[in-house]
């Protein structure tokens, strides 16, 4: 009933998912952390201590934003599945019924032949 290969292919799908995730993300923090050393640079006046601060304000900011930007895109691309899956439904209800009628039509035209 329930194939295993298909089913550990699946697992395999969501892990792979999962990974690509994750390097994504520390991808973002990299780049938010060069950003926000690049930000700081030019302050020769602040302390260690402050450009730490500030740094880490900055990368926090960053991930927020991007974590935001995120959770709007995947919302956005929920929203859209659903679109199409809807519109599919909707066409190929029409598709069926429209064959139907042409069926129908086509049976009562070979019936009329015949009884001619």
């Amino acid at each position: 009933m329930s194939d295993p290969s298909v089913r550990q292919g699946a697992t395999e799908g969501e892990l792979s998912n999962e990974v690509e995730g994750y390097l994504l993300w520390q991808a973002r923090i990299a780049e938010a952390e060069q950003r926000a050393r690049e930000f700081v640079r030019p302050m020769d006046w602040l302390t260690t201590a402050q450009r730490t601060e500030i740094e880490q304000s900055y990368v926090e900011d960053a991930l927020r934003r991007a974590r935001k930007d995120l959770e709007r895109i995947a919302a956005r691309c929920t929203s859209l599945r659903a679109e199409y899956e809807n519109r599919y439904r909707e066409l190929r209800r029409r598709c069926v019924g429209w064959t139907l009628v042409v069926c129908a039509g086509l049976a009562a035209a070979v019936t009329l032949l015949l009884l001619l």
